[in-house]
């Protein structure tokens, strides 16, 4: 069964953005069905919500680098 994660930061994607990137991941879908001849029909899509204190980079937090504005 092939799983598929996406990782964004938690700063208001909705819903309904959220339930788009799974609808539109078929590409991602396609790829695994292609390449290596899984099933579309068991592929999972989750979705992680990273707050930004704890997704860093660069060294800092991408809390503190929206505050100095990099």
């Amino acid at each position: 069964m092939p799983y598929v994660n996406i990782r964004i930061t938690r700063e208001g994607a909705t819903s309904e953005q959220k339930a788009a990137l799974i609808l539109h991941i078929r590409g991602v879908t396609q790829l695994l069905v292609d390449i290596l001849g899984k099933n579309p029909a068991t592929t999972v899509v989750t979705i992680d919500e990273v707050d930004t204190d704890n997704w860093g980079v660069g060294g800092e937090t991408i809390t503190a680098r929206r505050k100095r504005g990099a």
